[in-house]
Order: C-alpha cells, then sequence, then structure tokens
C-alpha cells in the first residue's frame, strides 16, 4: 500500500496510488477489497468481496440478507449502470391484509417487513455482468473472517449490548450467535460466527459443480434462493412469530415462490450535471433523485460568492433540499408499479419555478411539493400531528463502500438492512432478514404504497460521477434520510470548493429532519435543523434567527462520507475516510 497526508485537515491522510484503491466502512473490508486487486481482480470484484465482509464485520449495519443499490462505471463500456440491489414485498403482503392485522403504520421490527433478501443476488448480479472472479475467490475471505474470527470492536458491541434483554427473552437465535458464553463479547476478543460462514460456503460448493463461470454464479444464486437456504428462512418466519413495535406477535409472509422468483436488476441510473461534472444517481426507488434535484436547485444561486458554510450557503443549501424531499414525499416509488413524473422533476424548466420559492430571510415550516398545496410534514406522512415525535439520530445503520481500478472501472454501493436489531437470526443460517418493507406506505394512493412484487423507496443511495465523460469519483454517506444531504454537501465541496478528498469529507456538515421520516414511525420534525458545532456560533444563531430551529450537534458527529477518485489530468487514484462515528478505512496499492 502507499499514501500521503495530503488534504487532511484533521490528521487524517489521503491515500492515493496507482493500481486501485478502496474505501469502506470496515479496515479489514478495505484489506479485502485491496487484496483482491492485487490478485488480479476488478473494482466489481473487489466491491464484491468488500460487500459481502461488511456484511460479516458490521452487523449491525448491514447483512447478506439486506440490501446493497450499486452504481457502476464500466471502462469497457464507458457506461454507468445501477444495479436494483432491493428486495420485493411478498405475494402476501397486501395493504388489505396489514389492515386487517389492525396496523396502521408498518413495524420496523420483526417478520412483517421482511422483504425478498437482495444481497446475495446483487453481488452475484453485479460479479455476473461485470466482474472477471469466480465467486470462491470473492467470498474466501469473508469466509475465513467468520470462521477464525475478527476483534470485537466498540462499536458492534455497544449495539449487542443495547439488546441483550431482547435476545435473551425473545429470540434465542439471536442470542447463540450474538452472546457467546451469554454476554456481549467483550471489546477485543475474537468473535465468530460459523453458521454465517457454512452459508457461503454452501454457495461455493454449488458453484464448484460447473466449470464455466457464469454457470456456477448462477448455480450459487440458486443455492441460495431455491435451495435449503430459502427454505431454512421461510419455515423460520413462518412458524415463529414474534413480536414486533405494533406490541403484538407476528408471522413472516415470505414464501419459496417469492424466493424463487427474484433476480437482482440492472438499470439505466438517472443524472444530471453540475458544469462538465454528470452526476448520476439509482432511480425513484430510492431517495438518490433528491440529491439531482437539490443540485438543479441550487445551480440558481452564486454559492461560491456566499462562502461555504456560511449561514447564506446553510440556509440556500436547506431550504433547496426540503423542496427535494418534499418531492421524495409525494412523488417518489418504485417506477415499475408508479408513475414518477421523474422527466418534469428533474428538468431545468421545474428547478428554475422551484428556486423561486427559496425566500434569502425566512425558513419554510411547511413541505412544498411541486404541484401541490403545502402541507404539514407530519400530515403527508400520514400521522396526525398529535402523533409527531422526534425521529432517531440519523447514521449507525448502514454503512459504504467505493473503489475504482487502474482501467477506471468505478463502483459505489451502500449496503445496509439485515441488522442483527432487526429480526431474530435464522437458526443454523446465522444471519437475520431484513425489513426494509417498514417503508411502504399503507395509503393506496401514494407511489410509495404496499404492493406484492414492490420495491420499497428506500434511503440508501450511492454516489457517482464522471467529468467530460471520463471516471472522476463514486462518494456517499450511511445515515438514512440524511445519505443525499451529506453526499451533497460533500459534491459541493469538492467541485464549488476545490477541496480534495479528504478535506471535503472531514469539513463540518448539517441536515435538517424537516420532511417525514422513512423509517418507522414516520415521524418529522418541521424546521429542525442540526449543524456540527464546528460551525460558528454567529452562523448558527443567525440561522435561528431566520426561523430554522437549530441544535448544536457533536463537532464530528455529521455524516460519515467515504469517497475515491480519479485526477482527470494525471490519472492517480485517491480515496479518503471521515474519522465519524466509527472511523471508516481507506487504501490503496
Amino acid at each position: 500500500m502507499n499514501g500521503t497526508t495530503t488534504g487532511s485537515t484533521g490528521g487524517r491522510p489521503m491515500i492515493m496510488a496507482t493500481r486501485g484503491v478502496v474505501s469502506s466502512g470496515h479496515y479489514l473490508a478495505t484489506e479485502v477489497g485491496v487484496e483482491l486487486l492485487r490478485c488480479g481482480g476488478n473494482a466489481m470484484d473487489a466491491a464484491a468481496g468488500v460487500g459481502f465482509a461488511l456484511a460479516l464485520l458490521k452487523p449491525h449495519q448491514n447483512g447478506i440478507a439486506g440490501e446493497v443499490p450499486m452504481l457502476v462505471y464500466s471502462a469497457k463500456g464507458r457506461r454507468v449502470w445501477a444495479i436494483s440491489g432491493h428486495g420485493v414485498a411478498p405475494r402476501a403482503a397486501t395493504i388489505e391484509r396489514f389492515r386487517n392485522l389492525g396496523i396502521q403504520v408498518i413495524p420496523g421490527d420483526g417478520f412483517l417487513p421482511a422483504v425478498v433478501p437482495p444481497a446475495v443476488a446483487s453481488w452475484i448480479c453485479l460479479l455476473d455482468r461485470f466482474g472477471t472472479m469466480r465467486l470462491a475467490q470473492v467470498l474466501s475471505p469473508a469466509v475465513e473472517l467468520a470462521e477464525r474470527g475478527f476483534p470485537m470492536y466498540d462499536g458492534l458491541h455497544a449495539s449487542i449490548a443495547a439488546h441483550v434483554h431482547r435476545f435473551r427473552a425473545e429470540w434465542p437465535s439471536s442470542a447463540e450467535v450474538f452472546l457467546p458464553g451469554g454476554q456481549p463479547p467483550p471489546v477485543g476478543s475474537i468473535w465468530r460466527n460459523p453458521d454465517w460462514a457454512r452459508t457461503l460456503r454452501r454457495l461455493i460448493r454449488a458453484e464448484r459443480r460447473y466449470k464455466q463461470r457464469r454457470s456456477g454464479l448462477l448455480a450459487a444464486h440458486d443455492e441460495f434462493y431455491r435451495g435449503g437456504i430459502a427454505q431454512a428462512i421461510v419455515e423460520f418466519c413462518r412458524s415463529n412469530p414474534v413480536r414486533d413495535a405494533s406490541g403484538r406477535s407476528h408471522a413472516g409472509l415470505l414464501t419459496m415462490r417469492d424466493f424463487a422468483a427474484f433476480r437482482a436488476r440492472v438499470e439505466r441510473p438517472v443524472r444530471t450535471t453540475w458544469g462538465d461534472v454528470a452526476v448520476f444517481k439509482c432511480g425513484p426507488w430510492t431517495q438518490g433523485p433528491v440529491l439531482l434535484q437539490s443540485l438543479n436547485l441550487l445551480g440558481r444561486f452564486d454559492l461560491a460568492s456566499m462562502r461555504h458554510n456560511s449561514a447564506d450557503y446553510i440556509h440556500t443549501v436547506v431550504e433547496c433540499m426540503k423542496l427535494a424531499y418534499a418531492d421524495r414525499e409525494c412523488y417518489y416509488g418504485d417506477p415499475r408499479f408508479a408513475d414518477v413524473p421523474l422527466a418534469k422533476l428533474l428538468s431545468n424548466t421545474y428547478a428554475a419555478r422551484r428556486a423561486r420559492l427559496v425566500d434569502p430571510a425566512a425558513a419554510s415550516l411547511a413541505l412544498r411539493p411541486g404541484g401541490r398545496r403545502p402541507m404539514s410534514p407530519e400530515r403527508i406522512a400520514g400521522l396526525p400531528p398529535a402523533e409527531a415525535a422526534p425521529t432517531h439520530p440519523a447514521g449507525g445503520d448502514t454503512t459504504k463502500l467505493e473503489v475504482i481500478d487502474a482501467a477506471g472501472n468505478m463502483v459505489s454501493a451502500t449496503p445496509s438492512g439485515g441488522w442483527l436489531t432487526a429480526s431474530p437470526v435464522i437458526p443454523t443460517l446465522g444471519f437475520p432478514l431484513g425489513t426494509r418493507g417498514q417503508m411502504f406506505s399503507l395509503d393506496q394512493r401514494h407511489p410509495n404504497s404496499l404492493r406484492p412484487g414492490k420495491r420499497p423507496r428506500t434511503t440508501l443511495t450511492p454516489s457517482l460521477a464522471t467529468r467530460a465523460g471520463r471516471p472522476f469519483m463514486v462518494f456517499g454517506s450511511p445515515g438514512g434520510d440524511c445519505q443525499d444531504q451529506w453526499a451533497l454537501q460533500f459534491f459541493l465541496n469538492v467541485v464549488e470548493f476545490g477541496m480534495s478528498l479528504q478535506e471535503a469529507v472531514e469539513a463540518p456538515t448539517f441536515w435538517t429532519r424537516h420532511f417525514p421520516s422513512s423509517f418507522y414511525p414516520r415521524t418529522a420534525e418541521p424546521g429542525a435543523l442540526c449543524v456540527e458545532a464546528r460551525v460558528p456560533k454567529r452562523v448558527r444563531d443567525e440561522l435561528a434567527r431566520r426561523g430554522h430551529l437549530v441544535t448544536p450537534a457533536g463537532r464530528w458527529s455529521g455524516g460519515n462520507t467515504l469517497a475515491a477518485g480519479i485526477d482527470t489530468e494525471t490519472g492517480v487514484l485517491c480515496a479518503a475516510a471521515s474519522p465519524r462515528l466509527e472511523p471508516a478505512y481507506a487504501a490503496g496499492w
């Protein structure tokens, strides 16, 4: 590995390399990616290896039964693709069924919100379409980590410790995995997950029955979705009702038919431009287009003259984000089921009209979707205002990875879901199901309404940019509804204010909770604005004077942004990682 300290504002190095760079949410996962690049794999092979490793290393933030939307730049095709990386609702999941159960808001835990687990299919899809290595090569590092173990660290220990009672009292299969000896593994001890390793070894054995690479990948896919793994999942969640946030116990809705029908899909991304930079996001089945809408709005303002993180700058960015997120609430959903007017929402004419709504002197406390009457954020969430309550702090339930290789292939992926806190571990398999179905609306008129076979609109949102048609950078942050808020700020830090990647990820951040949360119980905080305390008090005071409900946040509590880029003049690769939360890691070769 080689690196340099150039571009750091807080003493952390920005990695620079020539053959490949990886930035991910755990140092061991990053090392897995670098090693796969060193062994001849491309960025797609390395990304898959990192993804499987993160599912083991950060089970409180993602899992192999979770989700992983991706953006891929293929150097060979000189084109950007999206991989949906998202599960679909079971055939039995209907609004009528939930109403008959007395459910008004889909709970965030248990088995009712489980969708078909998409991560394994998505990584196999990436390898099949763009990779070069066999699945066994990609999986081996993660399998070895699961069998030999890795050091327990503070964040994972804290997550396990916070759920000891539930594991012991309600989820004994989770207690067996996460409470060896009956207690959370001490920080620094070696923690293993042999059942998880055995599950992945089943995929390897299925692949090895075939000499041809693609046939082996398809066999591994079928082992997970048509064989004993799917059967174990279905039987457990249908025959073991568990208590969820509704206060009652419910069984799962998934069937073998749901699993057998599932395939990850390669799709066209959506895009906008900022000068000579093209920015790509996944479609409106994610919140990704809000970043593009925000850029289109902000292009109507002279941001550079406002100065970085001044009151004028923060106010303008926040007000534009509010407008974009209001459209997310009214219009976004799985475009296979909903008529999302994306061409209109991303048009210059629409952006120019919407930008005129930004009052430079006052913060808006209403939700103002285009073409609709302004309304209270609580109402659009489907909850009476009396039920509104503060949402949970952003971050801590998602991770991230970015990879670029010497050929210019780029991958940005956002693994999440399948959290150890979401549902019980499936016995003998070593992992729990995801609960992404909590994001569906039970209002049949809403574009994100629950329907069988439909993807719930997700917060997961990778980012990819090209400059003058050439690969430029991949980036993003964990953080639920804040993901595109922090990605937007990072992007502007780089392209508008000339920061290095490391400077950009370390710069102070801000975020709003003005709009309804995507997560149970879907509450909102109109006008709420969190600002890292490194932003001067005089700026925060001025924002409050303009009507923002300002909460000073910790000095390093915002986006845990990761990034990788290519210097379009020299071809040098670089990567950066934020020191916030659980420090991520960047490495190069």
